[in-house]
């Protein structure tokens, strides 16, 4: 039997809706000054979507971009796993609606919801299922969210932070050596409310009291979830460096989850991450959650900030509470030129004609060429030191002596999980080598 081969991301596409929501028009409904949102969260902008259209929408334009890119049909796609906590409905799946949508009718379709870190988990999923044997060759992992239609615009811990876009990739073979290392995922449900939409589900059904009470909307702790973050962050880049038997000079780039600019800055830079091997798209872009990372992704090879070879180390962290991290070695692909676009007409699954003859959803060009990561802002806080906490569980990434001097301090309390102040740099995390560890 033949090994199982390296997979690897061979291709990216993004989706970002037209509209843009600038912070003076979700100041004016926030209750605060549009300064605040900058320096509180770093967020310049958002992209919000039109009332017609849905994260299926988005999400089937960020595939026909990627496969595009790849030079691949959509029949030669085997998987398509969308991951988002906005989905059309509650059923069925919105994979299957971007299925439909862009032809993809040789591919099995299902969602992953794990919130912002859902990306990973779903190309956990891909990762593990290209390599089983089974004879998929390509899937297609993408992350929607439109998080507009559940945020209180009269709440300034959400509404300044969460934005609608969508961004995918293409992954499949690549040389040995290249690709996913091992893809290690966490959670701990204990903490599931600290970040929510309450109802809708089966738990709290739409209802006149549900709808009058604001529970369809996203409700979060801001100082909770905050705290999380800073205290897996730096558990999470330690794991993933510690099991591949590497340091951080290894790495050429951090991309995480982006909860927003700030407080990405700052956690990166707490654990001893160079700021220029960080890439930021949440000024221009705000928090898409489970579309964050994919689009970073695409953002750095856009900027020819990837290489073949690259070694990126992918961090995320999300609700539920959700979190994982990667280190991924980066393949330049031959391109093969440009395909047409996929045919829109849907395959014999029992979808309605109308959903896949709905037209192509008009995209924005994405930002990065206007706002560079130099454009986040810097603000002056003072940092109230604080001993680290223990991760959520036991199961979470170990932090040993060394590590868990990146989680060295605290921020004061906020309305926002990112309304503080900025990095500064602080000494590296050594990790030591792994003899024998394979990427």
């Amino acid at each position: 039997m033949s090994p199982a081969p390296s997979i690897g991301v061979l291709a990216t596409g993004t989706c970002l809706p037209e509209r843009v929501l600038t912070n003076d028009e979700v100041a004016e409904a926030a209750g605060v000054d549009p300064d605040w949102i900058v320096q509180r969260t770093g967020v310049l902008r958002r992209h919000v979507a039109e009332p017609e259209q849905a994260a299926s929408d988005l999400a089937a334009e960020a595939v026909r971009k990627a496969l595009t890119a790849a030079g691949l049909p959509a029949s030669a796609l085997g998987l398509l796993v969308l991951a988002t906590s906005t989905p059309d409905e509650l059923g069925p799946s919105t994979a299957c609606r971007v299925q439909a949508l862009v032809g993809a009718d040789r591919a099995v379709a299902f969602d992953v919801a794990a919130a912002c870190s859902g990306w990973l988990f779903a190309a956990r999923v891909a990762h593990d299922w290209l390599r089983s044997g089974t004879g998929e060759r390509y899937a297609a992992v993408v992350g929607v969210e439109v998080y507009s239609r559940f945020v209180d615009p009269s709440d300034r811990a959400t509404a300044v932070l969460f934005a609608d876009g969508a961004a995918a990739t293409i992954l499949g073979p690549v040389a040995g050596g290249e690709g996913f290392a091992s893809i290690q995922l966490g959670s701990d449900g204990s903490a599931a409310g600290d970040v929510l939409i309450p109802a809708g589900g089966s738990r709290l059904p739409a209802s006149p009291q549900t709808l009058a009470d604001r529970r369809h909307k996203v409700h979060m702790d801001g100082k909770a979830v905050r705290d999380f973050i800073l205290r897996i962050f730096p558990k999470v880049l330690g794991d993933a460096l510690h099991r591949n038997g590497l340091r951080l000079t290894d790495i050429d780039l951090l991309i995480s989850h982006q909860p927003n600019p700030l407080l990405l800055r700052r956690a990166a830079a707490d654990a001893g991450v160079p700021a220029d091997r960080v890439v930021i798209i949440g000024h221009e872009v705000g928090n898409i959650g489970a579309a964050s990372i994919p689009y970073a992704l695409a953002s750095a090879d856009h900027d020819a900030r990837l290489r073949a070879g690259s070694r990126v180390l992918v961090t995320a962290f999300g609700a539920g509470l959700t979190w994982g991290s990667t280190v991924l070695t980066w393949t330049r692909t031959q391109r093969r030129g440009v395909v047409p676009a996929p045919r829109a007409e849907t395959p014999s699954t029992g979808a309605p004609p109308a959903e896949a003859s709905r037209p192509e959803v008009p995209c924005t060009e994405a930002p990065w060429s206007e706002a560079s990561s130099a454009e986040v802002p810097s603000v002056e806080v003072p940092r109230a030191e604080a001993p680290c906490k223990e991760a959520p569980r036991s199961e979470a990434p170990r932090a040993d002596a060394s590590r868990a001097e990146a989680c060295r301090a605290e921020i004061p309390p906020t309305d926002a999980p990112g309304a503080e102040n900025p990095p500064t740099k602080a000494p590296r995390t050594a990790i030591p080598r792994t003899e024998g560890a394979q990427l």
